[in-house]
């Protein structure tokens, strides 16, 4: 209860610094706090799921006293009926309500629409993407998982086994398919956003931001020499004479120039004056610190991936089984660090949580460097205290988009961990006594892997959701090379790049910024 209120605080102090003063509206800032509620949640199932198979063993190999098979199949039900809603709920906001109310937003802008006309239209548009869900849930429903063994049955047999494999399955199938469809457009958005986050958002806080004086002093010449354009090209026409065709053009975008470089000054005097800026000031070393800490977990989190990747690529079945391996053949530092932390409770789990946590923040900082586009066309931009309603429900969606595919990240990153946990069985071990010169068989405890018998060891249910389908786990697998070369060529550019504007976006282009509400842009 009290994590839920600590993520609802967060979400709703995240959307209220982002969103914008003047065009704020209740539901779309409500949709936006309760998505993005929705996608923290949801990356806490994965650390909790981990936990719960692993406590039901002791680290001899044996079940716990009260972990006799009902309650174990009871805890079991319970983590997936918690997918079952949370991943429904995402099915609900990603096909149904945001873009409900994206769609209310945009009819909004027309001054002639009434209500009741804002309501229709947006209705209408919504409908595609229910359709689209529900055709989603109904090939997930009925793509069959096993085929049947006689090779000879009729049509109506063949139906018949579909509709009792869907009945078996309990509707797993056709949501595993409808999320794992939403996982890949999450893998790409992943790619775009948070693989250029992982190497942006340390380098900012390393690298810091321009000076607000001496960006202000660099303005006033600029307004000096513009407004000495702009006397040159009126003294041709003191006499009477009309300006040239050419010369009424370059006026015009002088005074459009002009009209830019004193609303920055404006903001570049409130942000120089501003207490929170002194503060900022202050707080720099820790920020430094903070710059380095993220660049490590992101190379550990590259080179991580780059090896787990390698093994797939090396030991797998091919694409086929969707690359997908049981153990480890190459280790990796993430892989080798989790079982020297399960030793010691809970630092594996806070090693889990720090690293979904750091996916989610990296990805909101991609998101608010680049913005968000529709091709080579830039939709909006996330700017503090200027983010209109639309650009919000944006962000949310995508951030819920790539929290979906978090758990195959962290699955890529550590397999055998994320599938069973801490859990141990016990094998049969053959030992000799010098004494009697005979062998004597003793359980040993081994950590649980894929030989394991299933009755010893539970594995999580998010490895059920996420391997399903074979096609979805080999596209996830060419997604993890696209998100190093991403994260590379980031890297690159973030270290080329130098400092950021203290006033980042205030440009002709920005119709978000108000020449009467001037705020803090330095992060």
């Amino acid at each position: 209860m009290t994590s839920s209120i600590a993520i609802l605080a967060f979400c709703w102090i995240y959307v209220r610094k982002y969103q914008s003063q003047r065009e704020s509206e209740v539901v779309s800032t409500i949709t936006a706090i309760f998505s993005l509620a929705i996608a923290l949640i949801t990356s806490a199932l994965l650390p909790v799921d981990i936990f719960l198979v692993s406590y039901m063993k002791n680290q001899n190999g044996t079940f716990k006293d009260w972990a006799n098979a009902n309650v174990s199949r009871q805890i079991e039900d319970t983590v997936l009926y918690g997918y079952y809603t949370l991943y429904s709920v995402i099915l609900f906001c990603v096909f149904f309500w945001i873009p409900f109310v994206y769609f209310y937003y945009e009819e909004k802008d027309d001054d002639d629409t009434s209500k009741c006309t804002q309501i229709k239209t947006a209705f209408k548009y919504t409908l595609g993407f229910a359709v689209i869900c529900a055709l989603l849930l109904l090939v997930g429903a009925f793509v069959p998982l096993n085929v049947p063994n006689n090779k000879n049955s009729t049509e109506w047999e063949k139906v018949k086994f579909l509709f009792e494999e869907l009945g078996s399955s309990h509707g797993l199938a056709a949501l595993s398919f409808s999320i794992s469809s939403l996982t890949l457009i999450g893998m790409l958005a992943a790619i775009t956003y948070t693989a250029y986050g992982m190497s942006a958002l340390p380098l900012n806080l390393i690298k810091g931001t321009r000076s607000a004086a001496y960006e202000r002093l660099e303005n006033t010449e600029d307004i000096e020499e513009v407004e000495q354009h702009i006397q040159t090209i009126k003294s041709k026409s003191k006499d009477g004479r009309p300006l040239p065709s050419r010369d009424k053009r370059a006026l015009k975008q002088f005074e459009e120039r002009l009209r830019t470089l004193r609303k920055r000054e404006r903001h570049l005097e409130f942000i120089e004056n501003s207490w929170w800026t002194k503060f900022c000031g202050a707080l720099r070393p820790l920020k430094i610190i903070w710059g380095i800490f993220f660049i490590l977990v992101a190379l550990l989190f590259v080179i991580s991936l780059f090896l787990s990747n390698l093994d797939k690529a090396l030991h797998s079945a091919g694409i086929d089984s969707g690359f997908i391996i049981f153990g480890a053949n190459l280790s990796n530092p993430l892989n080798m660090l989790l079982p020297v932390l399960q030793t010691v409770f809970p630092l594996d789990y806070i090693l889990i949580t720090i690293i979904i946590m750091y996916f989610i923040f990296t990805s909101m900082a991609g998101i608010r460097n680049i913005g968000i586009w529709f091709f080579w066309v830039r939709l909006y931009k996330i700017r503090r205290g200027r983010t209109r309603p639309q650009a919000l429900l944006f962000l949310c969606m995508i951030l819920l988009l790539i929290v979906l595919h978090t758990s195959y990240m962290i699955y890529s990153l550590a397999p055998q961990y994320v599938m069973y946990g801490s859990q141990n069985y016990l094998i049969e071990s053959n030992i000799t006594y010098d004494d009697h010169k005979n062998n004597s068989a003793l359980p040993v405890p081994k950590r649980c892997d894929a030989d394991a018998p299933e009755d010893q060891c539970t594995v999580t249910r998010t490895y059920l959701f996420l391997h399903k389908f074979w096609f979805f786990s080999a596209a996830y697998y060419f997604g993890n090379w696209a998100f190093l070369g991403v994260f590379l060529i980031g890297l690159i550019v973030s270290c080329c790049k130098g400092k950021k504007s203290v006033i980042e976006g205030v440009d002709e282009d920005d119709s978000d910024i108000s020449d009467d509400e001037p705020s803090v842009y330095s992060v």
